[in-house]
């Protein structure tokens, strides 16, 4: 869960559209008609997301069928659609939309994938993984925003979404390995049981740090594990710890 933070602002890029770019059509959210919010949604992905390098076709029909506004409180459910994270109670945050679009672009999700989500917080990213991967597997700590996610992805007819309240250095042992594992907080140093749950040849996207944050990209082989150092990154600190 991305914080909002002026610091941040260098990861922001030009909201203005390229010049003779156009917005794709946008499919319906899944599991429910066409809302208010369409014409946005598709905004957002070209003047947020392909503006700023996510080029995964994928990824960019994913982000335009899921509706960011159903997965924020409803007062504040006019500014979904901005590159902006915004809170969602409990000290918490839905993240930035480049964001889940770069971690998803990163992660290489298919529709064979199993997916390992660690901070479910609003459901939003759960979601847009579970456009692309044959099932998603979501821990969140805060046992009453798990409740509130798992509510609104049935709602939103999310069948292969599955959310539990939980301890997410410890990951979820019963369901690995996993074919890449999405991080949506940031603990000191990558969890061990994390990368024992990865599958070779799959890959772990985690911001990592205790002050200065990063975004790392890990790739794991028979050999050992690959790490890719990318963005600087502000997240909210992974809460738990392993027993």
């Amino acid at each position: 869960m991305f914080v909002p933070s002026l610091i941040l602002s260098f990861l922001c890029f030009s909201l203005l559209c390229l010049p003779g770019c156009a917005a794709e059509p946008s499919a319906a959210p899944k599991g429910a008609k066409a809302d208010a919010y369409e014409a946005e949604r598709r905004q957002m992905v070209e003047r947020q997301i392909r503006a700023q390098g996510v080029r995964d076709r994928s990824v960019l029909d994913a982000l335009r069928r899921v509706p960011r506004h159903r997965f924020v409180p409803k007062e504040i459910e006019h500014l979904a659609y901005e590159d902006t994270p915004l809170p969602i109670g409990h000290d918490q945050t839905i993240s930035q939309p480049y964001i889940v679009a770069y971690m998803t672009e990163a992660a290489g999700i298919t529709k064979k994938h199993k997916v390992l989500e660690i901070g479910t917080g609003s459901g939003y990213q759960a979601a847009v993984l579970g456009e692309l991967a044959r099932e998603v597997y979501s821990i969140e700590i805060i046992p009453a925003l798990a409740e509130r996610a798992r509510r609104t992805l049935k709602e939103l007819g999310y069948r292969n979404v599955h959310v539990r309240a939980g301890n997410g250095y410890l990951g979820w042992p019963e369901h690995a390995p996993f074919n890449a594992i999405v991080v949506t907080a940031a603990p000191d140093a990558v969890p061990p049981a994390l990368i024992k749950q990865l599958a070779v040849g799959g890959k772990m996207v985690i911001p990592v740090g205790a002050g200065d944050q990063d975004m790392l990209i890990l790739t794991k082989t028979k050999q050992g594990v690959l790490t890719k150092k990318t963005l600087p990154v502000r997240f909210v600190p992974m809460t738990g710890k392993p027993k």
